[in-house]
This record gives structure tokens, sequence and C-alpha cells, in this order.
């Protein structure tokens, strides 16, 4: 055996077999055979992901993951000469490393992926990492969205961290240009081309309407599936060909569409873009504990928003808005069913933002859990904040720590400028309204201010605390009831005198929506200001309201299916395995009326 080796495996839900250990020996003398021009210092091994059978997202990501331990990592090592070390049960040359600054870096925010950092280090001191088939160990995956979700997050928050580091600024200078293009792409490349995609498909639609090319407008819905959907899953079905061959293959991505996986790798794209997008904006990466337990359990929907608040379901609210008003405004040339084909992947990544935590949560369309969820979110949204409360129990705590990573000059200013995209988008709602004509006064961009301001006003009237107003309460009620009664009147009347008509008053609350949002995003980003003049409290019962609005508005789909029985049923029988299904419902039997006898 060679003394300068040392097996490190760096995780802990990793396994290994008898008869894969006899191989040992033989994986060790790979330290002395000729895999280039200098001695390898890593030897990588293959692992067999074996927690795939528990679910149909434990078997998305065991797929996934297999794709690339095997045929990933063989093409990284040879002839790419790009392979780093990603955490897998790889043997290091002990004297080379400990010599050369160490495995690991120290720091916990930039080298928070520290596993790649030790393959930085072994490439910068002229390294050489292979990969070898002939040896594998066994490796749990995560098992449940949010556990997925987590995992996903540190590790798009650690690519973030490496596109600031210097390692990757001094492989960058170092590398050969081939090699560099390799290194780019299966890296920080990935991160920054998944973020790079979203945008791609209206650059196709402004250059096919200058040119006056319908043919462009053609591929933008293909385009845009491939992005989000196919193309991520295009090294998994080439492993599949190689491993199980190619009837195989096809069979078993059949299967994986049935079981939707085209809306978790879709949802999966939402929480790199949000998490590498967050620290190259802000910085301060973090871990994210997974658990890594053998759990599949039926999840709060007050925990799903907390996780995917701000990741996901915002984001595609705001497409959601965007595709309102295109259809409206933007485009009327080929009629509905042309909006429909041009923009149904768009569509389709709104619903999978949304509604993905549900989709894949057990037991998610169950009435009875459905109902203990609605509780249990009202309960924490209007639960008060304070010192030692944590953001699981309280909305109010939860919304200071949602802002906590907003701490530079720089990521204030970042965050001011792109807020005013909401901004942007009233302006370009209040002169395509109607009743405007073709009027293109800047004044009336000021009277949509004006009536913004009057909105606000009337709301902070009707949430006024009768605690706190105890000595008057009688009148308060009798103003609030005079000023609901006027504002009814002041719509109708502006109905009948102009020539205001019902799409314009529509779109003008959304178009009202988006400008609160962005006043928030705003008021949020310089929180020490707002607080200084005494609108923080303001701030936080408009926030209040804009995430109990969300919430509804997700909520209420979830709600109307979980009456139906055969959904929840069905989503047993489509996303678990058989004994997992067969557990869910033996359950339910036992549990019998168990809710109605303790009341």
């Amino acid at each position: 055996m060679h003394l300068h080796c040392i097996h490190l495996i760096n995780d802990v839900m990793q396994d290994n077999y008898l008869e894969e250990a006899m191989k040992m020996r033989n994986l060790l003398e790979e330290f002395h055979g000729k895999h280039g021009i200098r001695p390898p210092t890593i030897l990588g091994v293959r692992e067999h992901v074996f927690t795939g059978s528990v679910s149909s997202l434990a078997w998305f990501m065991s797929n996934q993951e297999t794709s690339f331990v095997t045929l990933g990592q063989r093409v990284l090592a040879k002839p790419l000469k790009v392979r780093m070390h990603y955490g897998h049960p790889d043997v290091f040359d002990r004297i080379f490393h400990i010599t050369r600054g160490g495995v690991s870096k120290a720091s916990r925010v930039i080298n928070i992926s520290e596993d790649i950092f030790a393959g930085f280090n072994s490439t910068l001191r002229q390294g050489n990492i292979t990969h070898h088939e002939y040896i594998q160990v066994g490796k749990g995956r995560d098992v449940g969205l949010n556990q997925i979700a987590l995992f996903e997050g540190k590790v798009a928050g650690g690519n973030g961290e490496q596109v600031l580091s210097r390692d990757v600024y001094r492989l960058g200078q170092l590398l050969d240009f081939f090699r560099m293009l390799s290194f780019y792409f299966t890296t920080v490349g990935y991160y920054v081309c998944t973020m790079a995609f979203s945008g791609l498909d209206e650059g196709i639609e402004k250059q096919g309407r200058l040119l006056g090319n319908t043919a462009l407008d053609a591929v933008l819905t293909p385009q845009f599936l491939v992005q989000i959907g196919i193309f991520t899953a295009i090294p998994m079905i080439m492993g599949f060909i190689l491993e199980l061959g190619l009837l195989q293959a096809v069979f078993s991505f059949i299967i994986m569409q049935l079981q939707l996986c085209s809306v978790f790798f879709t949802f999966s794209l939402g929480t790199r873009t949000h998490y590498f997008g967050r620290t190259i904006l802000h910085g301060g990466a973090k871990y994210r504990a997974t658990g890594r337990g053998f759990v599949v359990q039926h999840i709060k929907f007050a925990e799903n928003y907390r996780l995917y608040s701000r990741s996901h379901f915002i984001k595609a609210l705001e497409v959601a808005l965007l595709l309102t008003m295109y259809i409206a405004y933007g485009y009327s040339r080929k009629g509905a069913v042309s909006f429909v084909l041009l923009t149904l992947s768009s569509w389709f990544l709104v619903i999978s933002w949304l509604f993905a935590p549900y989709i894949f949560n057990p037991s998610g369309f169950e009435w009875q859990k459905t109902v203990e969820d609605f509780d249990d979110w009202v309960s924490w949204l209007l639960y008060k904040g304070g010192v030692g409360i944590k953001g699981e129990n309280s909305w109010e705590s939860w919304w200071e720590e949602e802002q906590m990573h907003i701490h530079t000059w720089r990521g204030r200013i970042l965050e001011t400028i792109l807020s005013l995209r909401f901004f942007m988008f009233q302006y370009g709602i209040v002169y395509k309204l109607h009743f405007m004509a073709s009027s293109t006064s800047l004044a009336i961009y000021g009277v949509s201010w004006i009536v913004l301001a009057v909105i606000v006003v009337i709301f902070k009237i009707f949430s006024f605390s009768p605690k706190k107003y105890a000595g008057f309460q009688l009148w308060m009620r009798f103003f609030q009831g005079v000023t609901a009664m006027g504002l009814v009147a002041t719509v109708i009347v502006v109905i009948i005198l102009t020539d205001l008509t019902i799409p314009d008053l529509f779109a003008c609350v959304l178009g009202f929506i988006a400008t609160g949002w962005g006043i928030l995003c705003v008021a949020i980003t310089w929180k020490k200001v707002v607080r200084s003049i005494g609108l923080l409290d303001s701030v936080r019962e408009f926030a209040r309201m804009y995430d109990a609005g969300m919430g509804m508005l997700i909520f209420a789909p979830v709600a109307i299916l979980s009456w139906f029985p055969f959904v929840s049923t069905f989503q047993s029988r489509l996303l678990f395995n058989q004994a997992f299904s067969r557990g869910l419902e033996i359950s339910k039997i036992l549990a019998g009326n168990k809710a109605n006898v303790q009341a």
C-alpha cells in the first residue's frame, strides 16, 4: 500500500461494502500508474445512490446524482481534465496536500463549498485528479423536497461565493483556453447560464417584432421549454442510455415525466437561481442543514411558505402578472390560442414554482391536514414577534430574518435599482388604459401616484387597531363605514362620467399591487431610514397584508383540490412507492374519526 495516502470520506451519508473494500489495494496502486504528465494527487471513485426507491423525488435526485457521479465525473476527468473534488469518497495523497496548504480552507463563508476548494488547491498546485469506475461506495441522497431545496440552496450559494473567490480567478488565468472553458461550464458557468436563460425568450420575442419575423416568435416556446425542463435532464438521459440501453432509457424517461419530473426540475431551477443571485448581490452564503434524514413526512403550509415565499412564490406571481398584462396589451395579433401556445412554458414555470411544494408534499391534499395547516398558518401570520421569538413561530420574526442578508451599501443600491422595475410596470400600465386615449402627459403618471397615496391612507384607516383607540371605537367604526361607502361611490361615478372600463379598473389594481410591492422592497432595503421617520410599523403591516394575500392565493387551489378524496389517493400512488402509499392508507384507517372524538 502507498504510505502517503489517507482515505478521506467527506460525507457521513456514505456506505461501503466488503467486496468493494477489498479493491482498496488496487485503487491505491493507481498512485503509481500513469495518468498524464504528473502523478495523481486525488483518486476519484464512483458512487451508488441507494435511496431512489423511497419516492419520486428521491428517484429524480438519485438519477440526477448518478449521472453526475458516473458519466459526468468520467468526462470531467478525461478528456476535459477539469475534475475537482465534490464531496465524494475520493482518496487524497496526504503528503502532497498537507505540504501545500491543507485539504480545505478555513473560512465558513466564502469557502462554504469546502469540498471543491480542495480540488482547486490540488489543481492550482500542479496536482492531477483522476476518476475510477471499478470501485464504488453507497450514498444516500435527500428524499424530501425541503431537504433537496436546502441542499441545492447551499450548493448555489457556495457557487456564488466561488465567483467571488481568488481561487477561481487564478484558475481562469492559469488554465489553457479549452480547459478554462470546460472548467467554467462545469462550475460557476452552469449557474450563470441558468440565470441568463430566463431572459433569452424576451430577447427572441423583441427581435422577432423588430424584424417582423414570425418564425422567431414560433421558436419561443420550444427553446424556453428546452431551457427549463429538458435541458437539465439531458445528462440524466445520456446516463440512462449508457447504463440501461436506449429502450429502457426511453421507458424510464416517460415514467419520470408521468411522475412530474419536469415540475421538479423547473422548481429546482428557481432554487438555484435565487440563492446564486442573492449571493452574488449580497454575499454571505451560509450552511443550510438538511438533516439528511430518511424521512418522508407531511410539511405544513406555513413551513413551505416560509421556505419558498421569497425564492419562488413572489417571482412566479410577478411572471404571472407580466403574462396577464401581455395578453391584455402586448399580444393581440393572433388571438388567445396563439398567446397560449407562445406562453405555455412560462405558465408552466408559474404553476411549478407556486404549487410544486404542495404537489410533492405527502398528504398535501388530505382535507383534515389542509384544515390544520390553515389554522397553523393563520396563527403564525398573526402572532406578534419579539425578543427570543423564532421565525417559525411568528411572521414578524420571520419577516425580520428575511432581511438580514441586506447589510451593505452595495447591496442596498443594487436592490433599489432592481425594485425600479415595479414602478416601470406601473408607468407602462397608466398610459395603456383605454380612457387615456393617446395622451402622454407626465401629469397623468403623477395622478396615478396621488391615487396610490389615497389608497394607502384608506388602508391605514381600516387597519387601525381597536385596542389602541378603545376610547372612541364607535366613531372609528362610523368613519370607516363612511369611507367605504365613499370609496364605492367614487369608483361608480368615475366609471360613469369617464371612459374608464372594468378591464381598466382591473389593470389599475394590478399596477398598484406591483407598485406597492416595489415601495415595500425599497422600504425594506432602507429600513434604518424608514425606522428613523417612524414608518416601520406601517411598512410591516403592509408587508403582512401582502403575505396574507399571496398565501390565500396559493392556499385556495390546494383547499379546493383537498375537497376531493381521490386527489390525495392519486397523489400518494403517483409520487411515492407502494409501501409508503400503503402506510399512508393504513395510518388514515387507524386514525379513524380521531379529530371529531377529541372535539
